[in-house]
């Protein structure tokens, strides 16, 4: 386990390195929930709710679900195909520790430092120049804690997978594209879910994508009740066990057909 959380510390002060990028990001976020922030004024107009959200309510999910994806969001399925086409898994693979554990710390080394150095104080500066409805109630920070622990590896098992084709597409940008425009999408990052028409909700019930965003933001914005909170958490660990199951499946078959492009 030593060799683990090493890697979460070497990933944390890679990313140290390079911090003042974080700094213009944070006034890009910024501007950027801003923007969310009139259109969905506008949208309002003089509706008290929508969907059973407030203006106020929507604009902390907003906040929130950017906020929150500084955390969740990594590049472990570029850097996965990158190294599997440049033969630098190979020598990951003979290294004394388990690939795919691997790269999940090094995900969470990042998220770590993107949560103390860009959403902590991006939040704080949304918060003076926005109307956000924060709670203090220590269960719902506890409950979102979890949450969005919980979404960070959904969404680095879903990069995982995406990684892995790799081995049989040998070219996977398009996919890589492809899963992040859904993972918007779908996650509850750009419009909640209950925005979306009955039939669409339905089917995205029995998707993952939920878990990544939506669940975390609406925990927190108190757009659910208690018991609702812990069903979706109970959903969230669920996922987290389901799309375990394919990772391991098909990287047992990817190790044993393994092609280094251009060696």
């Amino acid at each position: 386990m030593d060799k683990y959380l090493e890697m979460i510390r070497i990933r944390f002060l890679m990313m140290l390195a390079y911090r003042t990028n974080y700094y213009t990001g944070i006034l890009i976020y910024s501007i950027n929930i801003g923007a969310y922030y009139f259109l969905w004024s506008a949208i309002y107009g003089s509706k008290e709710q929508i969907q059973g959200l407030s203006v106020t309510q929507m604009t902390t999910y907003v906040a929130i679900s950017w906020m929150a994806r500084a955390f969740y969001f990594n590049n472990l399925d570029r850097e996965m195909a990158m190294e599997i086409k440049e033969g630098r898994v190979a020598v990951e693979l003979i290294r004394p520790y388990n690939y795919l554990g691997m790269k999940t710390m090094q995900g969470l080394g990042e998220g770590i430092f993107r949560l103390i150095f860009f959403s902590v104080p991006g939040f704080i500066l949304v918060y003076l120049l926005f109307p956000i409805q924060l709670s203090w109630k220590p269960d719902i920070w506890a409950l979102f804690a979890v949450s969005i622990l919980l979404s960070f590896f959904i969404n680095t098992e879903l990069n995982l997978l995406t990684g892995i084709t790799t081995f049989f597409l040998y070219n996977n940008t398009g996919l890589i594209r492809a899963k992040r425009v859904v993972i918007d999408l779908f996650s509850g990052l750009l419009l909640p879910m209950s925005f979306f028409p009955g039939w669409a909700q339905e089917v995205m019930r029995y998707l993952p994508f939920q878990g990544i965003s939506y669940i975390p933001s609406m925990i927190f914005t108190e757009g659910f009740t208690h018991h609702q909170a812990f069903e979706a958490i109970g959903q969230q660990f669920l996922w987290v066990i389901l799309l375990f199951i394919p990772i391991r499946l098909i990287w047992s078959i990817a190790k044993k057909q393994i092609v280094i492009q251009g060696g």
